[in-house]
């Protein structure tokens, strides 16, 4: 299982590694409506479902590819302005609309953890994410699964496997860093570093 963050660069790397057929894609970051097709057409997971247009322009492209999806519900517990996902008091009525789409087979719940040095306030998050999947399976839709919960990257993943984390994201502690920002990488999109005065 191989993950990305930009669905045109998964897109790529996809057409050219169609020959290997035991590789399955997850795209993991934010994604915007006219980006579903792509993520339709090759991906086995996305992980950062945060709102009903993206359900919905998904289960379009979804029908049209005779294809389903596994899907995460991105849930912000850090409160930050700046990260995607729905703030935990929205999750619940977001979970009952999703059996509509009967393309999109959720697994749980997935969030980015507050980017800090203090341990304890990262596993803050994801002690939150935990306890709201509880709650939630007692009156989550029979179609709803809500086994996984994808919690933890290179920096803090030790602490999300200790607080329930079923699924990891590691790459740069598998690759390292890449050598240059991503800028070089997709042209016309800042970094957050480079976006800053």
């Amino acid at each position: 299982m191989l993950g990305e963050n930009k669905p045109q660069e998964a897109y790529r790397k996809w057409e050219a590694m169609q020959d290997l057929a035991d590789l399955h894609w997850s795209v993991i970051g934010h994604l915007q409506t006219n980006k579903a097709k792509l993520v339709a057409r090759f991906a086995s997971e996305f992980q950062a479902l945060d709102n009903l247009r993206v359900a919905e322009a998904l289960e379009r492209r979804l029908q049209a590819e005779g294809r389903a999806l596994d899907v995460f519900v991105q849930v912000n517990t850090s409160g930050e302005a700046s990260k995607y996902g729905l703030s935990p008091e929205d999750v619940p009525a977001f979970i009952q609309a999703l059996p509509a789409f009967t393309a999109l087979r959720v697994r749980g719940l997935m969030t980015l953890a507050l980017f800090s040095s203090e341990a304890e306030r990262v596993r803050q998050c994801f002690i939150l994410l935990r306890t709201l999947r509880n709650q939630l399976r007692q009156s989550a839709p029979a179609s709803i699964g809500l086994d996984e919960l994808s919690m933890g990257m290179s920096g803090d993943f030790e602490i999300a496997i200790e607080e329930g984390a079923t699924v990891v994201r590691v790459g740069q502690a598998i690759f390292g860093a890449r050598p240059l920002p991503d800028s070089h990488y997709w042209p016309g999109e800042l970094s957050t570093e480079e976006a800053q005065p």
